[in-house]
């Protein structure tokens, strides 16, 4: 199941790609002003390029300027000018705002994608017997005797456990709402080719079609192979699932454990009516943990940005790398923000996921700086901490 250290990931992504697109917002919003000013070739009137080369490089000084300080720059004598920084100013504020929102949301749709790969993979059997009964289908029509003779199937198309799989009613309306069943062209291919080159030759398979039905623990063991080995492992499966979503990598261990934990559910006891697994334990709780995270990380930036600086000893800040920095400010957010996690246990967070997604020196510098400004902050009554367990303060 979706954990807090995978929503912290996915938080820090969008935080990520949020500052990537704010930095093209400022080159845009230079790019306005150079457009305000660019000699206008249909003129009638002949134009002193050098007038607007100044007036161009004044602008995007002003501009610049309160990009640097927020502060409201003082007008100029220059009417154009004004138009020109304010116009920019508006635009890199809009976008701004729009991609905090856009990225806002991206996040919240990259976590809840990983429900719709589980429900999406829990449909593989069903397609699995359908690219079996086509390939029977092709053999019976073929003129010639094949080279090799056909193989018996029969036990994996009557397994009970894809039947009741199949036969969920959860899984059916899911599958069906939300479009996730199993048969675009692409993604069929990619079975019937792990089918004919790997799954067909596969021995514990072999071994299972061979031996006699009505053992079900066999049933089910052999589902769980199938999907262990040609789906989150093997060649063509994970390779098209790989193409077709960005985040698999990342994901596949959480989706894994969603699909065995299923197929162990398959009991002979299981019905139509079993429940499927969820996302998380309580999914609102954790989308408004993620969304709290987010949303106040990027509301108080400049607080967190000052605190960084200030630790940062003989460093520049601006030479942080922006992961490093994005990581600091989300652990001091959530020192503050959630006053029932524990300070040891936020680090501890930062410092593991520092190991995944930065530099190789990450680890060292996330804990010590965390390490220093949580002592800091705790000393100065700004972090509090309240809750089973905890004592306010510690």
């Amino acid at each position: 199941m979706l954990n807090r250290r995978t929503l912290r990931i996915k938080v820090m992504q969008a935080l990520y790609a949020y500052h990537q697109a704010v930095g093209s917002d400022y080159l845009l919003a230079v790019d306005r002003i150079a457009d305000a000013f660019a000699p206008d070739l249909n003129s009638p009137e002949p134009q002193d390029r050098r007038q607007l080369q100044g007036q161009r490089k004044l602008a995007e000084v002003i501009f610049k300027e309160w990009h640097k300080t927020g502060q409201e720059p003082e007008k100029t004598d220059d009417a154009d000018v004004n138009d020109a920084v304010q116009d920019a100013i508006k635009f890199y504020q809009k976008a701004v705002a729009k991609d905090a929102t856009y990225y806002g949301g991206q996040m919240v749709h990259a976590a809840e994608s990983i429900h719709d790969q589980y429900i999406h993979l829990l449909n593989i059997p069903e397609a699995l017997l359908q690219v079996i009964e086509d390939e029977k289908e092709r053999a019976a029509r073929r003129l010639t005797a094949a080279k090799e003779p056909l193989l018996d199937t029969a036990r994996l198309e009557q397994n009970p456990v894809i039947e009741k799989l199949m036969g969920n009613l959860q899984l059916q309306d899911l599958t069906i709402r939300r479009s996730l069943k199993w048969h675009g062209e692409a993604e069929m291919e990619a079975l019937r080719t792990a089918w004919r080159t790997e799954i067909k030759q596969d021995p514990e398979l072999l071994s299972y079609l061979a031996a006699p039905a009505g053992n079900y623990p066999e049933d089910q063991e052999i589902l769980k192979h199938l999907y262990k080995t040609y789906v989150f492992k093997g060649t063509s499966l994970p390779a098209y699932i790989e193409e077709d979503d960005l985040n698999w990598e990342e994901n596949r261990p959480i989706v894994k454990n969603l699909v065995v934990k299923t197929i162990k559910m398959l009991d002979e006891a299981a019905d139509e009516k079993l429940v499927l697994m969820s996302l998380s334990a309580n999914w609102q709780e954790d989308k408004e943990f993620a969304e709290s995270l987010y949303r106040q990380t990027l509301q108080d930036d400049e607080k967190y940005e000052k605190l960084i600086a200030e630790s940062v000893q003989n460093w520049d800040v601006e030479r942080v790398a922006l992961t490093d920095k994005i990581l600091l400010k989300m652990a001091l957010c959530e020192m503050h923000l959630f006053r029932a996690i524990p300070v040891k246990v936020t680090i501890n967070e930062y410092i593991e996921i520092s190991k995944m997604y930065s530099t190789p020196k990450s680890k060292q510098f996330v804990n010590g700086i965390l390490d220093k400004l949580a002592q800091d902050l705790t000393a100065s009554g700004a972090i509090r901490k309240s809750g089973r367990g905890l004592l306010d303060n510690q």
